[in-house]
């Protein structure tokens, strides 16, 4: 029923007044229903994907590598040992040399000798200790090779001792009996072990490759 008061001229609502607008915000059974949207994008647009793409996979190193860094660390501490020991003896000889009746010019030698083969010795044993560690912390072919031809100098340098002694005078009578000579030679063999079984890793296929950039790529 209109309204007495109404403007005739504006359309009547033959349905009557039906109250305010619906306003009010959705049930909560509804709001929990629904799964809240994945952090990061919304509901109806993909997830976001970098242009750049996920990165490659880090080459592994093989563990021939590892071995042989792990042999040249050992045979560094072995030759600092071994160093230490002969220029203690180089010492005690000089010091008889000065302190003997009659100095001879042969234990001069021996004494510079063993001097100078000291601090070859403890070179080459940072050399060791510094391809070790670039080769386990950086790959190419230049860590590659400082780790070789440090392992090539401590083979170069038993071959020396093991020569040296070999022309020391009384040596058939140390290889016949247990002479301290023929120990030496012995402990000279044993000094070349590691760095030639660590050489000999450096030179399988797996390890070339990888220093080369074209090692197999981690699983």
């Amino acid at each position: 029923m209109s309204s007495p008061w109404a403007d005739p001229s504006a359309p009547t609502d033959p349905a009557g007044y039906t109250g305010p607008p619906v306003t009010a915000p959705p049930s909560y059974a509804v709001a929990a229903a629904s799964p809240p949207p994945a952090y990061g994008w919304a509901p109806g647009y993909p997830p976001a994907v970098l242009p750049w793409g996920p990165p490659p996979p880090r080459p592994r190193r093989p563990g021939q590598v590892t071995t042989a860094a792990v042999l040249g660390f050992v045979q560094a501490g072995v030759v600092a040992l071994s160093s230490a020991y002969v220029l203690l003896l180089a010492s005690t000889l000089g010091t008889l040399a000065v302190l003997g009746a009659q100095s001879s010019g042969e234990a001069e030698r021996l004494v510079t000798e063993a001097t100078v083969l000291s601090v070859v010795q403890l070179l080459s044993a940072v050399a060791l200790v510094v391809g070790g560690v670039l080769l386990l912390n950086r790959r190419g072919r230049a860590s590659w090779t400082t780790l070789l031809a440090a392992l090539g100098a401590q083979l170069a340098i038993a071959l020396y001792w093991a020569v040296r002694l070999l022309t020391l005078d009384g040596l058939a009578d140390g290889v016949a009996g247990p002479g301290p000579v023929g120990v030496l030679v012995v402990l000279v063999l044993f000094y070349a072990v590691l760095p030639g079984v660590g050489l000999g890793l450096l030179l399988v296929r797996d390890a070339r490759r990888w220093a080369d950039g074209a090692g197999p790529a981690a699983g």
